[in-house]
């Protein structure tokens, strides 16, 4: 049996267990007395039938009912539990005192509902006890899922990871979902760097761990949507959009130094002559692109909206082109700030280019198509040297 363990003040981690696992699950709560001995003893009948050693952590954060007198009797009663407590709420905030607390090889989590099928959890945790990636999430919005949850909860979860991908360019599908788990050494790394104690430290988790180069691994999941979920939505929403805003501005500033995280390795970068062959040719083909979409987008708006869309189009896959073929950047690590730079050269190109359309529009009312082509040509021409500068200058292996 295992000595249960309290964090009197926010945010201090309990003393570390003396027993080492394989695996440590938490399962973080808040006033979960009516369902929490009940997943619980379904859990730790599920672990039985692995292969591998496995705790069962419940992590109570500040709840007023009988939560906590409950986990402290299903520590006594299942060898296989142990129970924490902090006097302040947070998801995030009880996950990173208990991950922090365990010794085991994967910490990972999962929502005190089992919304997630379990058979779901030998996939989830392989790649990591076999040492091939970092972390591993569970999807619900890829190929192979099987989702039960109403149209609304569809709706905004697949509008925020549609956000993230836009906004912070990330790779992986779902966020949100209540079915992680972590190498506890790339914990240790991580963690330290994780400001949001709430529903938000998940996503700062991935968006970390991608922007850092790391491999996350993803396994689609059979997943039911409780109904008794009592997550405010409103403020949910707000919270994240401010922790997108400062995920984004401590990336590309530079204040989040993920350099303690990368994995170990040389990063090497093409010779200038290289370089610059190989921005070329991506310039040509993203001219040859802009201009075929400008021509057609030509024939059902105007100039400028058609110059807006077009530029920024393959201004997007431009910068994705050039990271891997023009600078051999491969990796997904640091591509929040390659991609900002993009959208920065991208807004140098369309004002050269829509200015050099204002203008001679304004000289000549209704130009020929052929004069306006040559003059987009022209500004293109311009916008391209400023990007390869900017783009050469933020991914050279100093930025």
């Amino acid at each position: 049996m295992r000595t249960s363990e309290s964090a009197a003040t926010s945010g201090a981690a309990p003393a570390p267990t003396q027993v080492r696992t394989a695996v440590d699950l938490v399962i973080p709560v808040h006033n979960e007395e009516q369902g929490l001995e009940s997943s619980v003893r379904r859990l730790d009948d599920y672990l039985g039938h692995l292969p591998y050693s496995t705790t069962i952590t419940i992590a109570d954060n500040a709840s007023t009912d009988a939560t906590w007198q409950i986990a402290r009797r299903l520590e006594a009663e299942l060898t296989r539990v142990r129970a924490v407590h902090l006097d302040e709420k947070g998801r995030g905030r009880a996950l990173k005192a208990a991950w922090s607390s365990s010794d085991a090889q994967v910490v990972g989590y999962m929502d005190v509902d089992l919304s997630t099928d379990l058979a779901a959890l030998p996939p989830l945790l392989a790649p990591l006890l076999s040492g091939h990636s970092d972390l591993s999430i569970g999807t619900r919005l890829a190929k192979g899922s099987r989702i039960v949850r109403g149209p609304k909860r569809d709706f905004l979860s697949k509008g925020y990871n549609l956000l993230l991908r836009g906004i912070l360019s990330a790779e992986f599908t779902d966020a949100q979902c209540g079915f992680k788990a972590i190498r506890r050494d790339t914990a240790e790394k991580l963690l330290p760097l994780v400001e949001d104690e709430s529903w938000f430290f998940d996503t700062e988790v991935l968006v970390l761990a991608s922007e850092a180069g790391l491999r996350i691994h993803e396994v689609p999941v059979d997943w039911v949507d409780d109904p008794d979920s009592r997550v405010d939505i409103v403020k949910t929403v707000k919270d994240d959009l401010a922790g997108i805003r400062r995920l984004l501005f401590g990336l590309v500033s530079g204040r989040i130094d993920l350099s303690g995280v990368r994995p170990p390795g040389p990063v090497r970068s093409p010779s200038l002559a290289a370089q610059v062959i190989r921005f070329g040719a991506v310039g040509v083909l993203s001219t040859l692109a802009y201009l075929l979409l400008y021509v057609l987008l030509r024939t059902a708006t105007g100039a400028q909206a058609a110059n807006l869309v077009s530029l920024l189009v393959t201004a997007v896959g431009n910068t994705a082109a050039n990271r891997r073929l023009t600078f051999g950047i491969t990796a997904r690590q640091g591509a929040v700030k390659h991609h900002v730079a993009g959208l920065a050269a991208f807004g140098v190109g369309l004002a050269l280019t829509s200015g050099s359309l204002a203008l001679l529009h304004l000289a000549a009312p209704t130009p020929a198509r052929t004069i306006e082509v040559v003059v987009l040509v022209a500004a293109n021409a311009t916008a391209t040297l400023i990007r390869f500068v900017a783009l050469r200058w933020v991914m050279s292996p100093r930025g």
